[in-house]
């Protein structure tokens, strides 16, 4: 006789016992519990959570009576301003899915991600007006109805957008019901990302995985309630980490900023009182070499989450100096930003810098509400050994990893190869289970925290009449961590200069995937007259990229 489970019997999910877990959960009880703290803070304007959670119902409720709903995509094409925030709880709440657009990119891939993701409303500013007037005029008949986000603080350019931002928030309904998705596992967000080619890859992310990561910043920074958070990270990355959402759970306030400038991020840190940051090397060390004279009068430790490349011993010990607690973090798009965390020892804190920062610079350990993140072999996907030698792929798994790519079925059945989120990020296992990346697989360049597809530039420069063989890697940068450099094989009498092709790729690319450098010559290659990178990475003494 088959015996019955108990634990099955009249024990089903009910209204009462079961929700979906989802972020605007966190904004919902933000503003019922702290209506009126301060929420966001923008040149001269203060909000409250009971303002902000009223302004992102309108935004809701507008969009659905457009006919907005689930299935559809909402892409916002804007600095780091409140409308930005705003979108994060809006655009999910009418059932939609919002796409943060890099601002840094050409008009080309813009048009490529609207049409790609069949984006039904864009939300712009006008500071970007050049490139998203190309970039509609590339769609043609297909464009998205265009919303203008106004910006007091935005500099001069031109209006395209058919409503703006207020009006359209005028059409909705402050105290339109807040409901949360029919199935936590609905797409909230969708990024792109570089990957290895030219085409962007659609990342799709759940309403589960943004609460949880959400939830995995406050715990892994151990956030008080109430932190005052300067937004020096784009929220167009990887959903700015999850910020957004992890400010409305703790109920803390956002310092918008258009532009990161010390100039501006001093005096903010000071007559904010900012408590917290998040961002790339690079604006760490903007920070830590701007005056003194920025800095006076501020007498409170700053806290930083810092990811892109592993932190330089000079930016840890720099950030030290001027007051800022630096945290590594570790991720990519796929896993909602960071993913993993260097977890830091109390022991750690006696050591010498040399060794903190050594110690400081590995990716680390899965963050508290990750399942796993570890080192496998490529071939048998089995964990390497834990000697801090042996090569694997750095691999997830988890409720922080994405659904997959938007209409690449291919794509996403090769990043879950082996029951893991394969990063294409090679590493060791250090013995206290630490991950330590040494390579990347994926010829993907980070500078300033942005992908910069190898490939991508590559193409670019084999357009050139001149070109014969093109190679592209990265060069280390005291600025921006890494920046293109690339390797250039001409054809027989060819006249071609260094200014020459780089101007040429300026042409086709957003300025900051140039290469900034151009080395002429043969370039090395296996008999099969395969490029072999890593000699050209080795002739630049590089590091490959670490994230």
């Amino acid at each position: 006789m088959t015996r019955v489970n108990p634990y099955e019997i009249g024990l089903d999910k009910n209204e009462a016992n079961f929700v979906a877990l989802s972020p605007l959960s966190y904004i919902e009880r933000a503003a019922y519990v702290y209506p009126q703290r301060v929420a966001l803070v923008h040149g001269a304007l203060r909000q409250t959570w009971g303002e902000t959670f009223e302004r992102c119902r309108r935004l809701a409720s507008a969009l659905q009576r457009r006919g907005v709903g689930r299935g559809d995509t909402v892409a916002a094409m804007l600095p780091n301003v409140p409308a930005m925030v705003e979108a994060h709880f809006g655009v999910p709440a009418a059932g939609a899915v919002l796409n943060t657009l890099n601002t840094r990119l050409d008009a080309e891939s813009i048009a490529f991600m609207l049409q790609h993701g069949e984006a039904r409303v864009l939300l712009t500013d006008r500071e970007f007006a050049p490139v998203i007037a190309k970039a509609l005029a590339l769609l043609g008949e297909r464009r998205p109805l265009v919303v203008e986000v106004e910006d007091e603080l935005a500099p001069p350019g031109q209006r395209l957008g058919a409503i703006t931002y207020e009006e359209l928030l005028a059409e909705g309904d402050p105290a339109a019901p807040w409901t949360l998705p029919q199935d936590e596992w609905d797409a909230i967000a969708l990024n792109y990302t570089s990957g290895t080619t030219g085409n962007p890859k659609g990342v799709v992310t759940h309403h589960r995985g943004a609460y949880l990561n959400a939830a995995n910043n406050a715990i892994a920074w151990t956030l008080p309630h109430h932190p005052v958070y300067l937004w020096t990270l784009p929220m167009f990355h990887c959903n700015g980490w999850c910020f957004p959402w992890t400010m409305a759970l703790v109920a803390g306030t956002s310092v918008c900023l258009r532009k990161v400038d010390p100039a501006l991020v001093w005096p903010l840190i000071r007559e904010q009182r900012v408590t917290h940051l998040c961002g790339a090397p690079i604006v760490y060390a903007m920070l830590i070499n701007a005056p003194a004279a920025l800095r006076e009068g501020i007498g409170h430790e700053v806290k930083g989450l810092i990811a892109g490349a592993a932190p330089p011993a000079a930016v840890i010990e720099g950030c030290e100096r001027v007051g800022i607690a630096i945290t590594h973090v570790y991720g990519l798009t796929e896993v909602y930003g960071p993913a993993a965390l260097c977890a830091q020892q109390p022991e750690w804190a006696g050591l010498p810098l040399p060794e903190r920062a050594r110690l400081n610079a590995r990716q680390g350990v899965a963050y508290p509400l990750q399942q796993g993140v570890t080192v496998l072999d490529t071939e048998t996907m089995r964990p390497v050994p834990a000697d801090g030698q042996t090569l694997g792929e750095v691999c997830f798994r988890g409720n922080v990893v994405m659904k997959g790519y938007l209409k690449n079925p291919t794509a996403t059945q090769e990043a879950f190869e082996g029951g893991w989120f394969r990063t294409g990020d090679l590493a060791v296992l250090h013995p206290d289970g630490y991950v330590k990346i040494t390579d990347r697989s994926k010829d993907v360049i980070i500078s300033g925290g942005e992908n910069i597809s190898s490939l991508e530039v590559e193409d670019v420069l084999h357009r050139h009449p001149d070109v014969m063989l093109a190679a592209v890697v990265a060069q280390p940068d005291p600025k921006w961590g890494e920046v293109p450099c690339a390797f250039v094989e001409l054809k027989p009498g060819s006249g071609a200069t260094e200014d020459e092709l780089i101007e040429f790729c300026r042409g086709q690319l957003a300025r900051f995937k140039a290469p900034k450098r151009i080395v002429f010559g043969e370039l090395p290659k296996t008999s099969t007259g395969k490029i072999q990178k890593y000699v050209l990475r080795q002739a630049l003494k590089s590091a490959s990229a670490i994230g």
